[in-house]
C-alpha cells in the first residue's frame, strides 16, 4: 500500500505549470499466493500455484472539482462534464504549457487470478516438464487525461499570413485573443474490461552425451480477447458501407461495428486465435573443462494486453472526443473561440446507444480491426564461454526479428500523397455533404476543406487501428568478463555493440518522455524505416562487490580481537558504472502545412554536416547544426529520416557507489550499515534538445533546456539480519 506524490520546486507552486507538483497518485496492492509441491515418486514431481492480486489506482488532480464558470467558461461547457471529475483546462502554447501535469484523473480496480501447474518427470537422459498457466484479468477503469479540456495555441492566427507565416505571429498573442489552434474535451464512461489467457507447454532437457545437452520446448498460447461487461466496444471495418451513405446520397466506406452483432459475431474485440505455437530450442556443448558453447532460439508472441487502448476504455463508444471547430480555412479566420469553445454543448460518450454511428461521425475514430494481426518476435543467440586465468569470459551474438508489431495506433484515413499537387486547393472550401448530420468538429459546418472529402473515409477525421504492421531488426555483439575473488566479492564487465532498426516504436509512447520519433506518412512505411529511437550503439557496464581485507582472519589485522575487531572488520564496497551512447534524435517541423493530416519532418540540406563537435556543455544552444535543417514548403514532406543517424542525445556516464559495514552481534545475528551514493560525481546528463524546426522568430531549435537524470543522491540505511 502506498501513496506516491512527486514534486519539484517551481516559481508558482500552484499545480498549473509544467514542473509543478504532479497530482498525488494512490496505489494499493493486495495479493495472496498458495503453492504446494507433491513428490509423486522419486522421479515425478507435481507443483501447483494459485494466486490472486487486487490493484487500486487513483489519481486526484490538484484542481479537481473546479467550477469552470469562475475562470470564464460558459455554463454549457461546465454542465457537459461530471461535477466531481472536472479540472482546470490545459493550455498549450509553443513556448510553454499551463496545467500540463494536473489534469489527468484515474480510477482503476484490477483483479488478477492465476492458476499454474507443472509436472516434472525424469526418465533416463530426459527430464520432461509439462505445464499450464490460466489467467483471468478483470479491470474496472476510468481515465480522462483532459478532464477540463485541452486548448493549444500557435502563431498562425496572429501571423501576417497564416498560409505563409514565416517568423510572424506568436502563440501567446493567439492565446490572449482566444484564438485556439485546436481544442478538445472528452466525456468518459467507466468500463468493466475482462481478458482470459491460457498457456500450455512441454519441455525436454535431454542429456545426449556427457558433453552435449539439448533443450527442446513448445508453448501453445491462447492469448485471450478483450470483452466488456456491457459489450460497449466495437471493431473498425473499413470495407463496409457506412449508414450515412443513405443520407448524403453517395457511398462512403468504413464504420465502427458493435461486438455481438451480425457484423461482428462474438463479444471479443478479435476472434480468439488457437494457432500461437511457440517452439524453443537450446544447445549447450562442453568442449573441455573450461570451454562451453551455447546457442538457442525461439518464437515469442506479443501478449494481447500489450496495447493499452485495445481494451474498452479506448473505444470512442466510451471515450468521446468533442473537437473544437477553431477554423475552417487553415487558421486564416477563427470560428469558435476560447470564451465559448463548444457552443452546441458537449456530446456524451454514446456507449452502446442506438445513435452511436451518427455521433461518432466527424471524429478521429480509434478501434482495432476485427482481423488485426497477432505480433511476434523471433529471437536467437550464440555464445562461447571460457575460463582464462581465473576470469570467466563470454563472447556472444544475439539477434531479434519483430513481425506485425504495433505502434499503438495507425491512421488509415490519410489523404493520398498523390493529392499534394493540388496545393492550396486542398484548403478550398466546398459544400459539406455531412452538414446537419455530423454533430461536432469541422464536419458540422456548412462548408468543409476539399482535402477532408479526399480522405479514404471522409465521414471521419481519422480512422486509427492498432497498426500491427511494423517490423524490427536487432543485432548485437555482447562481451562479458567476470572475476570472483577468494576473499569475497566479484567484478563484472559487460559490453554491448548493437544496432536496432524499426519502422514502429512503442505501444506506450506516453511512458517514453518524448523520446519517440514521430511519423510523417503512414501510407509509406518505407520512409519510416530508420534507426530506432532506442538504438544505443555502445553500452559498457561495470559492477563490483568487494569485501575489504580488514579484520580478524583477513590480510590486514588478521589477529585482532575484541572491540577493535568489531570496528575494523566487515567493511565492503559495491557499485555500478554505466557508460552508454545517446539515442538518435527524431526531428519534427512546424507549421505543418502538408494538408494531409500527417506529421512533418524538416528538410536537411544535401552534404551539410549536421554534427557539432565538442563537449556537451559547449553546445547547449547548438546541439546540432541548425542551419542544415529547414521547414518544408507547404504541401511537401521533409527529407530527413525518422531519426537522424548522425545526431544523438547526450549519453550516460553514471557512477553509483556504496560503502557498507557488517558487524557480527551473535553467531546468527548481524547489523549492516550502508551509505549509498547515486550519481556519485553529480554528472549531468543533458535532456533532449528542442527538435522542432520552425519558422517562428523566437525559435529555440537545437537548444538544450533540461536535465535527463537526477542530481547526486545520498542515502543511509541500517538493517538487522537474523
Amino acid at each position: 500500500m502506498g501513496i506516491v506524490k512527486q514534486s519539484c520546486p517551481t516559481l508558482w507552486e500552484n499545480g498549473l505549470t509544467a514542473g509543478d507538483p504532479v497530482p498525488p497518485e494512490y496505489f494499493l496492492t493486495q495479493q495472496a499466493v498458495f503453492g504446494d509441491t507433491y513428490l509423486l515418486s522419486p522421479t515425478t514431481i507435481f507443483d501447483v500455484r494459485l494466486s490472486y492480486m487486487r490493484w487500486y489506482n487513483d489519481r486526484t488532480p490538484g484542481t479537481l472539482g473546479i467550477d469552470l464558470t469562475t475562470v470564464g467558461f460558459p455554463k454549457s461547457f461546465k454542465d457537459g462534464l461530471p461535477t466531481d471529475r472536472v479540472t482546470m483546462p490545459r493550455f498549450g502554447l509553443t513556448s510553454s504549457t499551463y496545467d500540463a501535469v494536473s489534469t489527468g484523473s484515474i480510477g482503476a480496480r484490477t483483479n488478477n487470478y492465476t492458476i499454474s501447474t507443472t509436472l516434472t518427470k525424469i526418465a533416463g537422459k530426459h527430464t520432461w516438464k509439462f505445464g499450464a498457466e490460466l489467467r483471468r484479468l478483470d479491470d474496472n477503469y476510468w481515465q480522462n487525461n483532459n478532464a477540463g479540456g485541452v486548448f493549444n495555441f500557435n502563431n498562425l492566427f496572429t501571423s501576417r499570413n497564416a498560409l505563409s507565416p514565416g517568423a510572424t505571429g506568436d502563440s501567446f498573442a493567439s492565446f490572449l485573443l482566444g484564438y485556439v489552434n485546436d481544442g478538445l474535451a472528452e466525456t468518459v464512461i467507466y468500463t468493466a474490461n475482462s481478458l482470459r489467457y491460457q498457456g500450455y507447454f512441454v519441455n525436454d532437457t535431454w542429456q545426449v552425451t556427457p558433453k552435449l545437452t539439448v533443450n527442446l520446448g513448445l508453448r501453445w498460447e491462447i492469448p485471450g480477447v478483450h470483452t466488456e461487461r456491457f459489450d460497449r466496444q466495437g471493431s473498425l471495418d473499413l470495407s463496409v458501407r457506412n449508414p450515412v451513405s443513405d443520407k448524403i446520397g453517395q457511398t462512403v466506406l468504413g464504420n465502427l461495428v458493435l461486438v455481438d452483432t451480425p457484423g461482428h459475431p462474438g463479444r471479443g474485440l478479435r476472434p480468439e486465435t488457437y494457432t500461437q505455437f511457440a517452439p524453443r530450442v537450446g544447445i549447450a556443448y562442453r568442449f573441455d573443462e573450461k570451454t562451453v558453447m551455447r546457442a538457442g532460439g525461439g518464437i515469442f508472441h506479443v501478449p494481447s494486453d500489450s496495447a493499452f487502448w485495445e481494451s474498452a476504455i479506448g473505444s470512442p463508444l466510451n471515450l468521446f472526443a468533442n473537437n473544437m471547430v477553431s477554423t475552417n480555412d487553415g487558421s486564416v479566420t477563427p470560428v469558435d473561440v476560447l470564451s465559448n469553445p463548444f457552443p452546441n454543448g458537449l456530446i456524451q460518450a454514446p456507449g452502446r446507444g442506438a445513435n452511436y454511428e451518427e455521433l461518432i461521425l466527424g471524429l478521429n475514430v480509434r478501434a482495432p480491426f476485427r482481423d488485426e494481426k497477432w505480433g511476434y518476435t523471433g529471437q536467437w543467440n550464440f555464445a562461447l564461454q571460457r575460463e582464462i586465468a581465473g576470469l570467466a569470459v563470454e563472447a556472444a551474438y544475439a539477434g531479434l526479428r519483430g513481425i506485425h508489431l504495433s505502434n499503438g495506433g495507425w491512421d488509415n484515413d490519410v489523404i493520398g500523397e498523390q493529392f499534394l499537387s493540388l496545393g492550396s486547393g486542398l484548403r478550398t472550401q466546398v459544400a459539406n455533404p455531412f452538414f446537419g448530420i455530423v454533430k461536432s468538429g469541422p464536419l458540422s459546418l456548412k462548408t468543409v476543406q476539399q482535402g477532408q472529402l479526399l480522405r479514404p473515409y471522409p465521414q471521419y477525421t481519422g480512422a486509427r487501428s492498432l497498426g500491427y504492421i511494423g517490423n524490427s531488426n536487432y543485432h548485437s555483439l555482447q562481451l562479458k568478463a567476470e572475476k570472483r575473488f577468494s576473499g569475497g566479492g566479484s567484478l563484472l564487465a559487460a559490453y554491448t555493440f548493437s544496432k536496432l532498426i524499426t519502422d514502429v516504436e512503442s505501444n506506450t509512447g506516453w511512458l517514453d518522455a518524448g523520446q519517440l520519433a514521430g511519423y510523417q506518412n503512414p501510407m509509406n512505411m518505407r520512409q519510416e524505416r530508420s534507426l530506432s529511437s532506442f538504438d544505443s550503439r555502445r553500452r559498457l557496464v561495470l559492477s563490483y562487490v568487494l569485501d575489504l581485507p580488514f579484520g580478524r582472519g583477513q590480510r590486514f589485522g588478521g589477529s585482532i580481537t575484541g572491540a577493535a575487531n568489531k570496528l575494523l572488520s566487515g567493511w565492503g564496497i559495491n557499485g555500478v558504472t554505466t557508460l552508454q551512447d545517446g539515442f538518435p534524435l527524431g526531428m519534427s517541423a512546424t507549421p505543418n502545412q502538408t494538408g494531409l493530416g500527417t506529421g512533418l519532418r524538416p528538410n536537411v540540406a544535401a552534404g551539410c554536416d549536421t554534427v557539432v563537435d565538442g563537449p556537451a556543455q559547449s553546445k547547449l544552444n547548438n546541439w546540432f547544426n541548425q542551419s542544415c535543417y529547414s521547414v518544408p514548403a507547404a504541401f511537401t514532406f521533409g527529407s530527413v529520416s525518422r531519426t537522424d543517424p548522425n545526431v544523438r542525445l547526450h549519453g550516460i556516464a553514471n557512477f553509483d557507489f556504496a560503502i557498507f559495514k557488517r558487524t557480527q552481534i551473535t553467531e546468527s545475528t548481524n547489523i549492516e550499515f550502508r551509505t549509498e551514493f547515486f550519481n556519485l560525481f553529480n554528472r549531468v546528463q543533458f535532456g533532449r534538445p528542442n527538435n522542432q524546426a520552425t519558422t517562428a522568430a523566437n525559435s529555440t531549435f537545437g537548444f538544450v533546456t533540461s536535465q535527463a537524470n537526477q542530481p547526486r543522491l545520498i542515502q543511509f540505511a541500517l538493517r538487522l539480519n537474523f
